[in-house]
Formats: structure tokens, sequence, C-alpha cells
């Protein structure tokens, strides 16, 4: 019974070390893009269109 209590510290302790560290890289800008929209204008974006039936040239 007494490893339960046991497991259940470490867990939160885990857990709360976890939180911590998010935080912290929240806190200094880990997770900020800075870069992407500024090249974003460079990506080719292609229409999104059904399926273009090309017309036939045979002759008829």
């Amino acid at each position: 019974m007494e490893v339960i209590f046991i497991l259940i510290a470490i867990s939160l302790i885990l857990a709360g070390t976890f939180l911590f560290l998010f935080f912290r890289a929240m806190k200094g800008g880990q997770f900020e893009d800075n870069h992407t929209p500024a090249i974003r204008i460079l990506f080719d974006n292609e229409p999104k269109t059904k399926d273009k039936k090309v017309p036939s040239t045979k002759l008829k």
C-alpha cells in the first residue's frame, strides 16, 4: 500500500516539473514563430479546383 503513495508522489512531482518547464518555455518565446510569416509570401499557393477536364482535340 505504501508503494502506491510513493508512486503518486513521484507522478505529481514529475507532472509539476513538466508543467513548470512548459510555462518556462512559453514565457521564453520557445513557441513563437517570427520567421515563417515573413517568408510565407514566397510559397506558391495553388488554387484548389475540382477536377478540370481538358477538352479533347479529336476531330469527329
